[in-house]
């Protein structure tokens, strides 16, 4: 992360503070290709703020490896307001091209914005799109999200019953994360998963502290990993 003063909020905010050890597991980090997938989340969509860099959770991440491997590509097909199945259909064919070692997928906002969500639904669809990467290689990073519907910024009567949905997202995506080896970067449960401080002023995406906070919990899941923690553990 730089240390310009531009962004001395965000150096002195101790929720966007990368957890000990992060620059060692950079540097020991054995993936080369990254693949990011899914909705407006992964595909960065945010709001500025005074203090913190303009830059997306998963940019931030890629940054690093980029820093710290040479040889580190990357590619983000994630789109705006996809559905889980649009996500499969769109991008998955395009990410399995890339032959990535390490995937990000964040999915399921925009299905559970729905008084129709159905989590069983969304397991198969996301598992359909986990499945095909894992088998070939790559490292599962699933992208829980902040709980916007108890951040007071969800009108009654609709927060309630969105909340519930976002509760039974999180718990499929944490799942499937399990059920492949990965690990699910825990966002719904963070202290301030619900303060409006870290949402943009359109009600839905995070501003840049919501980013800078999501970077660094996507580095303490990373860590958390097996492969990276053994790496880390050797390096240090």
């Amino acid at each position: 992360m730089k240390t310009d003063t531009a962004y001395g909020r965000e150096m002195d905010d101790p929720y966007c503070r990368w957890p000990a050890g992060a620059a060692t597991l950079m540097r020991s980090a054995p993936w080369r290709r990254l693949v990011v997938l899914g909705d407006s989340v992964a595909a960065g969509v945010r709001e500025p703020l005074d203090g913190y860099r303009d830059l997306d959770a998963a940019a931030r991440v890629a940054e690093a490896l980029s820093a710290a491997h040479p040889s580190f590509s990357w590619l983000n097909l994630a789109e705006p307001e996809l559905r889980t199945a649009e996500i499969r259909d769109r991008q998955l064919g395009p990410a399995l091209e890339f032959r990535p070692d390490l995937v990000i997928i964040s999915a399921g906002g925009n299905d559970a914005l729905r008084r129709s969500f159905d989590e069983e639904r969304l397991h198969d669809e996301l598992t359909s799109i986990v499945r095909p990467l894992v088998a070939r290689g790559a490292q599962l990073v699933i992208v829980g999200l902040f709980d916007l519907a108890r951040s007071g910024l969800v009108r009654d009567p609709h927060a309630g019953p969105m909340a519930e949905r976002f509760d039974r997202l999180d718990a499929v995506t944490g799942r499937i994360a399990a059920e492949y080896g990965g690990v699910q970067v825990a966002n719904h449960g963070h202290p301030l998963a619900a303060d409006p401080g870290i949402f943009a002023g359109d009600r839905i995406h995070c501003n840049a502290r919501g980013h800078a906070i999501a970077a660094a919990n996507l580095v303490a899941a990373l860590a958390a990993l097996p492969v990276a923690v053994a790496d880390q553990r050797r390096m240090s």
